[in-house]
């Protein structure tokens, strides 16, 4: 624990920045959009301060600074981007072709509505639109998690049987422009933890050539598709290694899916990101009325921990699965892998979903109170639509 600085005041984006400062990737390209942009503001200003040696590349645009990125860590550069909402909608052309090209890029999402109509608030519609895109993704439920999260995030994406890019998501406002107390690591401590760069295969590498992105007929599209699977698969081990390592530098502990009173529950939420602190309040106040009850967050979300989220299930009567994101015309998008998930237990609970916060529609204790009892004495719908009268 002697790794620590005194606490600080900070905002989530710009713990973001600090987390990117104390690492000191080799390129950083980014565009600003709300509210990602004091991520890279920020950074901006400790490039300009020569307290960073980045390569800071001020792009046309969104599409424009993953291509950069993709390129720039093809060549063997550490490279950090970060965006939000329309920004990624831009960047989504390239978001499989990064993943594909096993470049580890470390993206920020400050999780942002997409339009329309144009909105500029907190839901995960961004980060939910990329799920298939091949990129790990983690979730933040504070500020402290922001700065944490993005110090982790390069020690999974580079290690060698991963080599997968990697989407760091915090709500949007709620986390990224609330100042809250963090404890930040010192600069020696997140240098180590991190290491060096050790790129695979570069392109810089003139003494041993390699070519990159090329055409893949119909023989063998699907099989280096699948060797994205694999790696995929190494992240989930890798994760939970990096975790391990991080608590023993930190004293901070973080699980592949965090639970909070879900031992002796009958009934369980899972959330994801902010949501999930204000779920462990409404969990304490039901406890109090006598509702056996407990809340757990996939603290990563790609790559999905079935066997982990299985573990968490097992044994209870109803499970109420909180999306925000709308998936028009199908059920919310976390709804049916957390059903799939509980299926390897052989038998599947009671499962209700809610669809909320879309917007930054404000969701409280109570609204998290209620979706809770009504799912678990029947009142609740398989779909829901907390907030709009149905």
């Amino acid at each position: 624990m002697s790794g620590h600085h005194t606490d600080i005041a900070i905002n989530g984006d710009s713990a973001v920045a600090l987390a990117w400062k104390q690492i000191d990737p080799d390129v950083c390209a980014a565009y600003p959009i709300t509210p990602q942009t004091i991520i890279v503001e920020k950074f901006a200003e400790y490039v300009a301060d020569g307290e960073v040696s980045t390569e800071f590349v001020c792009v046309e645009s969104e599409h424009s600074a993953l291509t950069l990125c993709t390129t720039s860590a093809s060549a063997g550069a550490r490279t950090f981007t970060a965006t939000a909402s329309q920004g990624l909608a831009y960047m989504w052309e390239m978001l499989p072709i990064a993943s594909s090209m096993r470049v580890p890029v470390i993206m920020a999402v400050a999780n942002r509505a997409v339009s329309g109509p144009i909105n500029i608030n907190n839901d995960h519609g961004d980060v939910m639109s990329a799920r298939d895109c091949g990129w790990i993704t983690l979730f933040a439920e504070n500020v402290q998690q922001a700065y944490d999260m993005s110090i982790i995030a390069p020690r999974i994406a580079e290690h060698h049987e991963v080599q997968l890019p990697c989407l760091v998501n915090l709500d949007g406002f709620i986390l990224t422009h609330a100042t809250e107390r963090m404890a930040p690591l010192d600069d020696a401590v997140v240098k180590k933890f991190v290491g060096e760069h050790k790129p695979l295969h570069p392109l810089l590498d003139v003494a041993h050539p390699v070519s990159h992105n090329l055409l893949d007929g119909p023989l063998y599209y699907f099989p280096h598709k699948y060797q994205t699977v694999l790696a995929m698969d190494k992240a989930l081990e890798v994760a939970k290694e990096v975790f391990c390592e991080f608590e023993a530098v930190s004293g901070r502990r973080y699980e592949a899916v965090e639970e909070y009173r879900c031992d002796d529950a009958e009934a369980i939420a899972i959330v994801l990101g902010s949501s999930f602190g204000t779920m462990r309040e409404a969990v304490d106040r039901l406890r109090h009325e006598g509702y056996k009850v407990g809340v757990a967050m996939p603290r990563l979300y790609r790559p999905w921990p079935i066997a982990d989220l299985a573990r968490t299930m097992r044994g209870k009567k109803t499970v109420v699965v909180m999306d925000r994101h709308l998936s028009v015309g199908s059920y919310g998008p976390m709804f049916p892998e957390i059903v799939a998930a509980a299926m390897e237990n052989g038998s599947v609970p009671a499962m209700y979903n809610y669809i909320y916060g879309l917007g930054g529609a404000d969701t409280m204790v109570s609204d998290f109170k209620k979706a809770l009892a009504d799912s678990i004495e029947g009142r609740a719908k398989r779909v829901n639509y907390l907030g709009v009268v149905q």
